[in-house]
């Protein structure tokens, strides 16, 4: 095969300099033109700039509630979690699309063999050719390169949203644990209400045999016992829907799954106080929607370079011969070199279409990250005047629980005096009840609102948890599947 002419080896920098342009815009990082100079509802914070950022929230977000088994059950939902396996797989998909977007940048190489058979005039003649054949079209206008740029932000924009679809799984995971564990709460609050209220119903019928009170005393006690023993076994149906849901976050049926029963509750954290708002650029949407922009932004320039024309260098060399035995001698040997230009000199406005319709993709991908902007905005507002709210509810719920428990414990007194009638018992024992239950209640509310912050906030907010620090190890997480 002859070696390629010296001035082709001269043209080749040129080939390589024009391979370096890469037509269309370049990214910008997408911006809010209208930002709040603060929270609404949390005093401190400084001024909101989200914008595409990368930083991700601490991944044991968790750690702050000091909750073992909550704990566990998180490490096992990020393993198992089928909806999460779905997104894992979509990831895979994306990288596999971008390494065969990136493969367009090299030269393509095909080898045949091939022995034919054929006839003419009455003559049969057989042929051997063996052949090499490399094309390569050289990426002179950067459409691979603005192909494979759309086809990373497209892998990044994937991992974000996996990242976004774990965080909320182990949201609602979370909220389901904190709504058993306060159900657990109010199972041992009924429990000791009916401990309560049948020491008051044996003091009534005590009464009502001494003559000291009239049946319908009795008959009041026994209803309101029979009505918190109802309330038990709502609880337990309560119980057993919010268990189930937990195992089917985690990854199993909800017959392999048992929480044991336990009254206490997970660590209410401190409310941030000064937090930067930037960090809604944590945010794992907000960074796919950012990312979304970015891809879409590349794909203008691969429709530009419809524009340009494609240059295809081609190079082939083999053997032909019409004896197998004579296949490689050189009077056999055979080759080809040259580029080839191809350009479309008309397409009834094909091309133009094709820009507007990217355009148009663009400017739709840069108002869904600007909407999911404004919803990250509007759930942390709605999150931290949620805290706000219940945190004053709470110190409003413990005075009310005070009261009550006072009023009855007056009102009992009064009654084993004969001053007043057991209907009055009841209604001050039944206060005392709801306002037990309500403040129980406000605990649940809180916690639960407080997750939703780690989650508007893309996985917590400094000092939530220990940097860097990761959950259980893998052995613990095992003993905690085996000790379920």
């Amino acid at each position: 095969m002859k070696p390629l002419p010296l001035r082709s080896l001269f043209a080749l920098p040129l080939v390589l300099g024009l391979c370096a342009c890469a037509i269309g815009p370049e990214h910008q990082p997408s911006r809010l033109d209208s930002m709040p100079a603060s929270f609404k509802h949390g005093a401190g914070w400084l001024p909101a700039t989200p914008g595409g950022g990368t930083e991700r929230g601490d991944a044991a977000w968790w750690r702050p509630f000091a909750d073992a088994r909550l704990e566990g059950l998180l490490l096992e939902l990020a393993t198992a979690n089928p909806g999460l396996e779905q997104a894992r797989a979509r990831l895979r998909q994306a990288e596999a699309a971008l390494k065969g977007q990136q493969a367009e940048l090299f030269p393509q190489v095909q080898g045949n063999v091939a022995v034919n058979r054929s006839s003419s005039a009455g003559q049969v003649s057989k042929s051997h050719d063996l052949g090499l054949a490399l094309s390569w079209l050289p990426d002179l206008w950067g459409r691979v390169r603005r192909q494979t740029e759309a086809g990373r932000a497209e892998l990044e924009a994937a991992e974000a949203e996996t990242a976004a679809l774990r965080l909320s799984l182990q949201t609602s995971l979370a909220e389901n644990y904190v709504t058993l564990r306060i159900l657990d709460r109010q199972r041992t609050l009924l429990q000791e209400t009916i401990t309560a209220y049948e020491r008051s119903l044996t003091l009534t019928r005590n009464q009502y045999e001494a003559g000291m009170a009239a049946r319908a005393d009795v008959v009041q006690a026994q209803s309101q016992l029979e009505n918190v023993r109802a309330q038990l076994l709502e609880l337990v149906d309560q119980r057993a829907r919010a268990e189930n849901a937990i195992a089917v976050l985690a990854g199993r049926p909800p017959a392999a799954l048992d929480i044991a029963a336990d009254a206490s509750l997970p660590e209410l954290p401190a409310a941030p106080a000064a937090v930067p708002a930037a960090l809604l650029t944590r945010r794992p949407d907000l960074t796919a929607a950012e990312r979304r922009v970015a891809a879409a932004n590349a794909r203008i320039g691969v429709a530009m370079s419809a524009w340009l024309p494609d240059l295809t260098l081609n190079l082939s060399g083999g053997y032909r011969a019409g004896q197998a035995s004579g296949w490689l001698d050189a009077p056999n040997k055979v080759w080809a070199v040259g580029p080839a230009l191809a350009l479309t000199l008309f397409d009834g406005g094909a091309r133009s279409a094709q820009v507007d319709q990217a355009e148009a993709a663009q400017e739709e991908a840069a108002a869904a990250w600007k909407a999911a902007v404004l919803a990250a905005l509007q759930e942390t507002e709605d999150a931290l005047a949620r805290l706000r709210a219940l945190e004053d509810l709470s110190r409003q719920q413990e005075k009310v629980v005070a009261l009550a428990e006072e009023n009855e414990r007056l009102v009992t007194n009064r009654y084993r005096e004969g001053l007043v009638s057991f209907l009055e018992v009841a209604v001050a024992q039944n206060a005392t009840l709801a306002a037990r239950r309500a403040a129980l209640d406000v605990r649940r509310d809180r916690l639960q609102a407080s997750m939703r912050l780690v989650t508007a906030l893309g996985g917590g907010w400094p000092g939530l948890g220990g940097a860097g620090e990761s959950g259980a190890s893998g052995a613990e997480a095992v003993a905690d599947r085996e000790k379920s």
